[in-house]
């Protein structure tokens, strides 16, 4: 049986938060994570707007109170004015992770070149990931994923998290391989349940 995780998805949008119109990032994150990761997971969602001092508190209190592992931001990481979520993430990081950011936007790149607009940071806190993803459904997918069947092939970010994830304390996340293979060095790979 594998072990159970906590993750937190977190949509950053004033418009979808006051109702101006329906979210779709949580839905977004929570269909491509359903589908990659074996694990059970207990989902802890959260819809806000973008305001640093709310998207600091909620990822605090994600780590700190709800005892997430891993946590996955959508939205806020552009260059306009109201873009606020890598401060905020920064904000509450005990180490940063500068690699995902990288990936994430030479996968995008490869569809439009303003992807180097993109501001995503990932950190550690205490034993959490910390992830700020795109704001587009197919661009969540898409950097989560990776392109497989592109020549050479390129791997998308999740791919790093489950051992990530081990290296800082956390549950060993495992993935459906269809999806998304999770990459560990032979030492730290676990027999299947």
């Amino acid at each position: 049986m594998s072990d159970p995780i906590r993750i937190g998805i977190v949509s950053i949008s004033d418009r979808a938060s006051s109702g101006v119109y329906e979210d779709k990032g949580l839905p977004a994150l929570q269909a491509w994570l359903t589908r990659a990761v074996r694990n059970p997971i207990a989902w802890e969602p959260r819809l806000i707007p973008d305001e640093l001092p709310v998207i600091a508190a909620t990822l605090r209190e994600l780590v700190d109170q709800a005892r997430c592992n891993l946590v996955l931001t959508t939205g806020g990481t552009g260059p306009a004015v109201r873009d606020v979520t890598p401060e905020a993430t920064l904000d509450v990081a005990d180490k940063e992770m500068p690699g995902f950011g990288e990936q994430m936007r030479q996968i995008s790149l490869r569809f439009v070149p303003t992807a180097i607009l993109s501001r995503q940071v990932a950190v550690i806190r205490g034993q959490a990931l910390i992830i700020n993803l795109p704001g587009q459904p197919k661009s969540i997918a898409e950097t989560l994923e990776g392109l497989p069947q592109a020549v050479p092939p390129v791997h998308g970010i999740f791919a790093a998290v489950p051992y990530c994830v081990d290296l800082i304390g956390g549950p060993y996340i495992e993935t459906d391989e269809a999806v998304c293979k999770a990459f560990r060095p032979k030492s730290a790979i676990r027999p299947s349940a």
